[in-house]
């Protein structure tokens, strides 16, 4: 095991912004995913696996919420109110069982995409154990813990607060550090984050798409980068939209600009699926005769950036060949270029492995693809993908129609949590190489079952003793004013 003096440092200024933002263990765990390529340690006993900073914050809290006295009482408590806990439970002991049997019980049988440890890419290979069956599980397992325990402390009280304070923390760190990588390689100053990416896997920070210099922030690659960035988008746009915030309008700016530079496929088609749900809110409200102020905002931009474009092409022609070329090699030919051959290649082999395993599946982290729900389906087979659709419906739904008995600031974080969290799923789906959904699904799922729950009045038994259980020891004390 190597450990990382920057990924140690970057820890410890997380926990520092988490500190003082008055709630270290949520806003820890959700600011960390602003740092997509920065590993803590290298773990050499499992293939060099890297595990990032936010695995560290998520094993913080588990460990915090265990150590409670009333552990298992606030479980019952949990397993008790939420019943989709029961799902997320059961994919995860599958999930166990699968990534151990499946690999050797069906080893030879079909072909999978891994790491070579020897050339440093995905080649096709034999179904065989690998080391990703241990640590794609292991990142799951700790994501799927991560949410019971956010659960536990949700739903004992009201950290909806901290939630909000802990994605604008995100948001402005993934903001602010994608305008440091944009100025540093269009100023000449090279790669100014790269002290920062130290995770034990490939790094394409250095590229360029049609003349355009790629933008990764603090991720390994653009791909990454605009996934994330899409997230954050979601959220800020969501709760903009919900609480006429200007914190989150001038952010929703950023993010957008900032997804439109990133030059990644991921982010210009994610984009796109986006906006129509957008698009029908806002003819929703044309139809209701109950058109709001950033409606009209929204469109006098399109309007004033499309005579923009339209001028200057008719100002001097070729102007825009630069992004008429980035346009076409991302979107318009991007199926037919050697990287969409190959991906799609990985997909299709991935279905095919689906039915040479009769429909198990080949194990959790056996396999690359290039789509999330592809490798759902050819690493958990048809019953985990059940389970794993189950969790994404209560997801969609999110608190349905119990959101009238919701305080507007409440309903406002929920939503914007549940749009980020399938935002990033859209992205995931387009270009995701493994089963695990990350940590925003997970924290997403936890905020929208105690939102629902507590909006249902079964909250109830926590209430007694002003909706604190009387704690007594130091420890629990310092749990509950983090």
């Amino acid at each position: 095991m190597q450990v990382s003096l920057p990924g140690l440092l970057v820890c410890v200024a997380v926990l520092a912004i988490a500190y003082y933002a008055r709630g270290v263990l949520i806003i820890g765990l959700i600011a960390s995913q602003a740092f997509g390529a920065t590993a803590v340690m290298t773990l050499t006993f499992l293939g060099g696996s890297s595990p990032l900073i936010y695995t560290m914050f998520e094993a913080l809290l588990v460990a915090a919420v265990a150590a409670r006295r009333r552990i298992w009482f606030d479980l019952g408590s949990v397993f008790g109110s939420i019943r989709p806990v029961w799902i997320l439970a059961s994919l995860m002991v599958y999930a166990i069982i699968g990534s151990w049997l499946f690999p050797r019980f069906f080893a030879g049988q079909t072909v999978v995409f891994v790491q070579s440890k020897t050339r440093g890419a995905v080649v096709e290979a034999s179904l065989a154990p690998v080391s990703g069956n241990i640590s794609q599980t292991g990142y799951f397992i700790l994501g799927g813990l991560a949410a019971i325990a956010l659960c536990v402390l949700t739903l004992r009280s009201d950290r909806i607060d901290q939630i909000r304070r802990g994605f604008f923390v995100l948001c402005c760190l993934h903001a602010g550090m994608g305008l440091i990588d944009f100025v540093g390689k269009n100023a000449g100053l090279g790669d100014l984050l790269a002290p920062i990416r130290t995770a034990n896997y490939a790094i394409i920070t250095g590229a360029y798409e049609a003349g355009f210099a790629r933008i990764t922030g603090p991720f390994s690659e653009a791909s990454s980068f605009a996934a994330a960035t899409l997230a954050c988008l979601a959220f800020c746009y969501t709760y903009w939209r919900k609480t006429k915030s200007v914190v989150a309008q001038w952010l929703s700016g950023i993010l957008l600009f900032l997804t439109i530079l990133s030059t990644s496929s991921t982010a210009y088609v994610g984009l796109m699926v986006l906006c129509v749900p957008v698009a029908f809110s806002m003819l929703a409200s044309v139809l209701k005769g109950k058109i709001e102020r950033e409606d009209i905002l929204i469109a006098v931009l399109m309007i004033v950036g499309t005579a923009a474009v339209l001028g200057i092409s008719l100002y001097k022609a070729n102007v825009l060949d630069s992004f008429v070329g980035l346009f076409n090699k991302t979107i318009v030919n991007k199926a037919n270029s050697g990287s969409g051959h190959e991906r799609t290649y990985w997909n299709l082999k991935s279905l095919q492995s689906v039915i040479d395993t009769n429909g198990l599946g080949v194990g959790f982290g056996s396999s690359r693809t290039s789509s999330w729900p592809i490798a759902v389906l050819s690493q958990l087979g048809f019953f985990g993908s059940a389970m794993m659709a189950m969790l994404l419906g209560v997801l969609a739904r999110g608190v349905g129609g119990v959101r009238r008995w919701l305080d507007p600031e409440t309903d406002a974080v929920v939503t914007s949590v549940r749009n980020s969290a399938l935002a990033g799923l859209v992205a995931a789906s387009i270009s995701g190489g493994n089963a695990d959904p990350g940590i925003l699904f997970f924290v997403a799922l936890a905020v929208v079952w105690v939102a629902r729950v507590r909006a249902l009045g079964a909250t109830q038994p926590f209430d007694r003793a002003g909706g604190q259980y009387p704690e007594t020891t130091p420890f629990a004390r310092a749990i509950d004013a983090a």
